[in-house]
C-alpha cells in the first residue's frame, strides 16, 4: 500500500509490507483514531500464532487469499476451523483465538488476512 499525495488513501505495493520478528510474516498497518487495519501477508505453512486473547481489543478478520486453519472460542476445545478466501472471523475481547496454520494460495504461496482492531493496538502502530 502506498500513500499517493493524499493522507486518506492507500494502495497495494509489495515493498511497503514490513518484515516482522516471526519468519514468513509481513504486514502493513494503517491506524486511525478508533480503528486499525493490519494487512498480513503470511507464507503458507508459517506458524507462530499462539492461542491468545485480547482483553480490550475487538478483532475482525477477513481471509483475502489462501486459508487459515485455527482455533477460536473455547480454550479447552481442540476444535479447529478452516476459513477460505472471503470468509470472516470475529474475536471479541476475551475470546481465545490462534494456534494457527496459514495455508498459501496458488499464485503467491501466501495467506492474506485483513485484520481490523478497535481500539487500535499500540504494539502494531508503525512509525
Amino acid at each position: 500500500m502506498m500513500e499517493l499525495g493524499n493522507p486518506y488513501c492507500y494502495f497495494l505495493e509489495d515493498d511497503k509490507f514490513l518484515e516482522t520478528d516471526r519468519p514468513g510474516f509481513r504486514r502493513r498497518v494503517i491506524t486511525g483514531g478508533a480503528l486499525q487495519l493490519c494487512f498480513w501477508r503470511i507464507a503458507g505453512g508459517a506458524t507462530g500464532s499462539i492461542l491468545h486473547q485480547h482483553e480490550v481489543h475487538e478483532q475482525l478478520g477477513m481471509i483475502i487469499r489462501g486459508g487459515l486453519d485455527f482455533r477460536i472460542g473455547d480454550p479447552d476445545s481442540d476444535e479447529r476451523v478452516t476459513l477460505k478466501a472471503g470468509e470472516v472471523y470475529l474475536a471479541p475481547p476475551g475470546v481465545p483465538h490462534g494456534d494457527s496454520v496459514f495455508l498459501g494460495d496458488d499464485e503467491f504461496g501466501e495467506c492474506w488476512i485483513l485484520d481490523v482492531f478497535a481500539p487500535p493496538r499500540d504494539d502494531l502502530k508503525e512509525g
